[in-house]
């Protein structure tokens, strides 16, 4: 179907379209150097802009809708200033979707604060298609659409089940979906559909999105910026609208103060007078482009009779476009259906199926031109005119926006709306309401309560400016006895939210003392908030230290409920600080058995449980700490908690580096990327770099600590600098370089409170110091690493004890030692300690000169390590063994392609009987997506069906590994 041809209703609220101009010529541009003739153009469409110098633009749009076409999912983001044609290239995207279907939602400036408006807007066509849906996801947006009651889920939860949706209707037809001034966007929508892009790949769907201005959540997709026209095109299309003759100079000058934007060459010479322009004069100088537009519309606004001046106010004022709601609320405020006509004449506004403004300019300038009271009466009208039991937030906000002063009624119907909107899931919206509401508060007291309760939803939402400027505001009030505390509670929680530094564990240590004679249990929450807060800090802390929280935290009052998982894990931490493993192990066991017995709420889970398993690998607790991290995974899965989800695959990293499965271990560092990337959350790469030393990866090891090092620092994060220091001392000893690796762990092991990383530095720096002659170096920690792996009983900690106690011992002692290590490891899942216990064990029988006996456990040392890809220890120990006289066999080269992390998770889960369906819902991705990487798989692993991934495939303990 020609553009000519196509349907009216393919040009509506997207703003200004070119119809006659879209010949179909895809790619070309659109009737390049064409005046533009109103007589061939329908009358709706006369002051349209063009689309003459978009060729490059339109190109990009033909290859994304042929991408859709093709079972090729993409986005791009058209980003310029207000006029430049954004619009009119999503109209022509529209024009050229032929076989598509199409989509679409526009932002609103005054719907920012209703929670999944726009989203809404697109998604209510597919919603036939809803109960295809796993049920979790079918349950978020059927709450969040307000089509069923239930706990407000997961925005997260909501984004993957968007992605669901597009990609079901995409089965049947392939889909363009059109946002346009997606710089309105409320925020619960656009966080939902940034996700559901990045996590879009072989989907027969295609997003464009036109914006003003960067947006966080469209941040890393690909964008063209829209710039203004080239003079020679801006000429033309002036020339096209200017009808008497234009002196040169003028037409230069119309040119350049324009900067070449479409709306602004078709709008500013209307209403100017032949004379005017002939001689320059009446032209705008000094307003702001946005604004001169703005002013050309306000002109022919006032020329405009006075009832559609207000009628068109209405309109400005009711952003769903509802054609009943608008004629409703006219009639409160005496206008009369004839005051259309001006408007349509005048090109500004049509009512059929939906309200429509010529461009969203048209209603800023509209709305800006009315005066406060003339807002407040017609926000009265709309008000009156929203069903209250159907859409009761929207009256709620125009009842807001009627109130010039306080007044208690309008504040608790926002309260209410707030309560709606959170059930919802719309905590950015709830916020607004809140936050409105303390403004119309008359009582002080209720309002900085108010206030409190919107700040803590913003921080709730990940908006922590703005949580920020509300407590402060809260704070200025009477908020009453309790209040204080959270108050403190609230900021330190921002505080670590921000910053996960300094900063957060003296602010947490004094909220948490605060709540103890209000609130018990949220008092040692709050103390264990601030102890894991402290251990981030280590040594950059600035108060509230490991040692003063683990003190205050067992001083404080006991709770007063039976103790949870959660008392047990705040008192054993606290202890293993302040008395030492002696005392602190027990304790800590006990808190491990009580999170992997316990039937833990989804919250406590989300919260806890990768503390908890870090904890167990504080106390050599292997199982535990394998246990645990595998619990957290699916419980964020579940329910959607993607925020989450990256923080809990990184966590378990350790567990499959440690047991020697390093592709399981890159597989969970790139997912956790990708999943941050596409929640715009922060992860640090403890987990990236932990891996790339374990691997020998020397250049990627500088890399990452180069650039992280100064972000710890930045943030008093001295848990990172730790594991740096840590890492950098782990490749070095792989590297056999000793004097780098001793320096390096006796810096990373000077504060014990740490915990996580000084412990493991204390086993690297007794192997450097051994290797040195500064064996008295090593004392402390040997010492330290004793207490420790004793206390916990297991054979992982006593393994790595005997290991480093033999590094430093001679004679028989130190064989005896070197024996029990390997014999203890040998019972464990530990392949990495158990081959560097191989590794110096047959270092030390060389050194004895027991080549036979040396040449036995060297080698087994570099098969393991050359299987576990740890190229670092496994060049140690290919020297060693050559030092032996025995030539280490090269290593087999598999030809096959490496398979991506995606790809790896994609095969395992099909190879053990997961259908397409089930394994997008596991990893949040589509079934075509599913069926595209095992395509690749087939290919890459030399196979043809699934019934071969067994072969070809490790078993299930390296989750991600080839044979």
């Amino acid at each position: 179907m020609s553009a000519d041809a196509m349907p009216s209703e393919r040009f509506d609220d997207l703003g200004p379209a070119v119809p006659a101009l879209l010949d179909g010529r895809r790619g070309r541009g659109v009737l390049h150097g064409l005046k533009l003739d109103e007589s061939h153009v329908p009358s709706r469409h006369r002051e349209l802009t063009s689309l003459r110098g978009r060729r490059r633009e339109c190109a990009a749009l033909d290859r994304l809708l042929d991408g859709a076409r093709g079972r090729r999912s993409g986005a791009l983001v058209l980003r310029g200033e207000p006029g430049v044609g954004k619009t009119a290239l999503l109209q022509y995207a529209i024009g050229s979707a032929t076989g598509l279907r199409v989509v679409r939602a526009v932002g609103v400036e005054s719907e920012m604060e209703l929670p999944f408006a726009a989203l809404h807007q697109l998604c209510a066509p597919l919603l036939d298609r809803l109960e295809r849906l796993p049920g979790p996801q079918r349950g978020a947006l059927a709450t969040v659409f307000g089509l069923s009651v239930g706990d407000a889920p997961d925005r997260f939860l909501v984004a993957v089940a968007v992605r669901s949706l597009l990609s079901e209707a995409a089965e049947e037809r392939p889909l363009l979906c059109v946002v346009d001034d997606a710089h309105w966007l409320d925020r619960e929508s656009a966080q939902a559909l940034a996700f559901a892009t990045r996590r879009l790949l072989a989907d027969s769907i295609a997003l464009v999105f036109a914006t003003r201005e960067p947006s966080e959540p469209l941040m890393g997709l690909p964008e063209r910026v829209v710039d203004g026209l080239g003079t020679a095109d801006a000429r033309e299309l002036l020339d096209s609208v200017v009808r008497a003759p234009l002196d040169d100079d003028v037409r230069e000058r119309i040119v350049a103060e324009t900067r070449g934007n479409p709306l602004a060459l078709l709008e500013l010479p209307r209403g100017l007078s032949p004379t005017e322009l002939a001689g320059g004069f009446g032209l705008p100088r000094t307003l702001a482009l946005s604004s001169q537009i703005e002013e050309s519309f306000k002109r022919r606004l006032e020329a405009l009779p006075k009832d559609t001046q207000l009628l068109l106010m209405v309109a400005a004022a009711e952003p769903a476009g509802d054609p009943a709601a608008v004629w409703r609320a006219a009639e409160r405020v005496g206008v009369a259906r004839q005051a259309l006509e001006p408007a349509e004449a005048a090109g500004l506004l049509e009512v059929g199926a939906r309200v429509r403004f010529r461009h969203p300019l048209v209603r800023s300038a509209v709305y800006r031109a009315a005066s406060a009271q003339q807002r407040r009466e017609v926000h009265r009208a709309l008000a009156e005119a929203t069903d209250a039991e159907t859409d009761p937030e929207r009256r709620a906000w125009h009842l807001a926006e009627a109130t010039a002063g306080p007044d208690e009624d309008v504040a608790s119907e926002l309260e209410r709306a707030a309560a709606r909107a959170q059930a919802r899931g719309g905590v950015a919206a709830a916020a607004a309401f809140l936050q409105r509401a303390a403004e119309l508060t008359p009582a002080p007291r209720r309002s900085a309560q108010r206030a409190f309760a919107a700040a803590q939803i913003s921080y709730e939402a990940g908006a922590l400016d703005e949580a920020l400027a509300l407590l402060a505001t809260a704070e200025m009030g009477d908020v009453g006895d309790l209040e204080p505390a959270r108050v403190h509670l609230l900021r330190a929680q921002i505080a670590f939210a921000s910053r996960r530094g300094s900063d957060a564990p003296p602010l947490l240590l004094k909220a948490a003392r605060a709540l103890e004679a209000v609130d018990p249990n949220l008092a040692r929450a709050t103390y264990l908030d601030a102890l894991n807060a402290a251990l981030f800090a280590g040594r950059l802390g600035k108060g509230g230290s490991a040692v003063e929280v683990s003190r205050a935290a067992l001083s404080a009052p006991p709770s007063p409920r039976s103790p949870q998982a959660s008392d047990l894990l705040l008192d054993g931490l606290a202890l293993l600080i302040t008395d030492g493993p002696s005392v602190g192990t027990p304790a800590l066991k006990r808190a491990v058995a009580a999170f992997r017995d316990e039937d833990l709420a989804t919250e406590e889970g989300m919260r806890w449980l990768w503390l908890a398993g870090r904890a167990a690998g504080f106390i050599w607790d292997y199982e535990g700490w394998d246990a645990l991290t595998a619990r957290q995974i699916p419980v964020a899965r579940n329910v959607g908690a993607l925020a989450v989800l990256p923080l809990a695959l990184s966590t378990r990293v350790g567990v499959h580096l440690f047991a020697g499965e390093p592709r399981a271990a890159t597989s969970l560092v790139e997912e956790s990327e990708a999943l941050s990337r596409a929640t715009h959350s922060r992860i640090v790469p403890y987990a990236a770099i932990t891996l790339a030393a374990l691997r020998g990866r020397e250049d990627e090891v500088k890399r990452l600590v180069g650039t992280s090092t100064k972000d710890f620092v930045a943030s008093g994060e001295g848990l990172g600098l730790t594991l740096a220091q840590w890492a950098t001392s782990v490749l070095s000893n792989g590297l056999g370089r000793y004097e780098d690796a001793l320096g390096a762990a006796e810096q990373a092991a000077e504060n014990p409170h740490e915990l996580w990383f000084s412990t493991w530095a204390a086993v690297e720096l007794i192997e450097a110091a051994s290797r040195t002659g500064e064996v008295e170096r090593a004392a402390d920690a040997l010492e330290w690493l004793s207490r420790s792996a004793r206390a916990s009983a297991s054979d992982w900690g006593l393994g790595v004890e005997a290991r480093s106690r033999a590094l430093l011992s001679d004679g028989d002692a130190a064989e005896r030692l070197y024996r029990e290590a390997i014999e203890r490891l040998q019972r464990t899942r530990l392949r990495v300690d158990l081959a560097r216990a191989q590794l110096v064990y047959g270092e030390w029988l060389r050194r004895e000169r027991r080549r036979l006996d040396a040449r036995e456990h060297l080698r087994t040392a570099l098969e393991m390590f050359r299987a576990m890809e740890m190229e670092g220890f496994a060049g140690r120990a290919e020297r060693e063994l050559s030092a032996t006289g025995e030539r280490a066999r090269k290593r087999t080269v598999d030809t096959r392609e490496e398979l991506t992390a995606q790809e790896a998770q994609v095969a395992r889960l099909a190879r053990d009987g997961l259908s397409n369906s089930a394994i997008g819902e596991r990893l949040f991705i589509s079934q075509h997506t599913v069926a595209y990487h095992l395509r690749k798989v087939f290919t890459k692993l030399e196979i043809t069906s699934r019934n071969q991934l067994g072969r070809v495939l490790r078993p299930s303990s390296d989750p991600a590994g080839l044979v």
